[in-house]
């Protein structure tokens, strides 16, 4: 499933995140690239010791955390730490690639990548070029959102970012493990959540809407893995 999540960040938080990058040293974004990717990686990315590192992260999860949409459509056990990236001059491409399946934790351990997610820092009109490219099961989607706004797709997902050819480009991206494992079964999760939504809205809680997200939650709890 592929969904576009608008106005994650407010500009409050957007240009507090700005300010921050701004005051950041970024380095190659090898740094985490696998074997396969690195062979068409060309960008730039914050590392682990840059001092705002943790305030920005900090500030990321926080809008996620209060985001019920983001909720009911990843329904997430893990999240990795956000990291952020910037497509410019020579360094502005990454070409198409699928994300490693296990990410390693900065502090130990590992997250599954179910979903990523990329959330854009840069204004659209800042720069040319610098599209992600979604090739999936819905086809291939061309992505350029404004400012604080982010898309969420498959990591199994075949992507990239095409060149920036003006103007720089800077993103968070993140992986998040599910707590439904099973992208179609997390789809269905998601209409129903959205369509019981609509139904409280126009009808109220009725009884019929009551058992109806009675079933919602037994399927969650059939299908959410410990």
């Amino acid at each position: 499933m592929l969904l576009v999540i608008d106005d994650v960040l407010t500009q409050k938080e957007l240009s507090t995140a700005k300010n921050l990058l701004a005051e950041s040293a970024w380095v190659s974004g090898l740094i985490t690239a696998g074997s396969q990717a690195a062979t068409v990686k060309n960008n730039q990315q914050l590392p682990e010791n840059t001092p705002h590192l943790a305030a920005l992260r900090q500030l990321v999860l926080s809008a996620l955390n209060r985001n019920a949409l983001f909720f009911t459509a990843t329904l997430p056990k893990k999240i990795m730490p956000p990291f952020f990236n910037r497509y410019s001059g020579a360094t502005n491409h990454y070409g198409f690639h699928v994300d490693n399946a296990m990410r390693i934790l900065p502090e130990g351990g590992y997250v599954r990548a179910d979903i990523s997610a990329t959330l854009f820092l840069s204004d659209p009109q800042t720069y040319n070029g610098g599209d992600l490219v979604i090739n999936d099961t819905f086809g291939q989607q061309s992505i350029k959102l404004q400012a604080g706004s982010m898309v969420i797709y498959p990591s199994s997902s075949m992507h990239q970012v095409t060149p920036v050819t003006r103007g720089e480009r800077v993103a968070c991206f993140m992986f998040i493990q599910s707590m439904v494992r099973d992208p179609n079964q997390r789809r269905l999760l998601y209409e129903m959540d959205m369509a019981l939504l609509k139904l409280r809205h126009d009808i109220g809680e009725t009884e019929a809407v009551v058992s109806l997200t009675s079933a919602y939650h037994n399927l969650l709890r059939q299908w959410t893995e410990n």
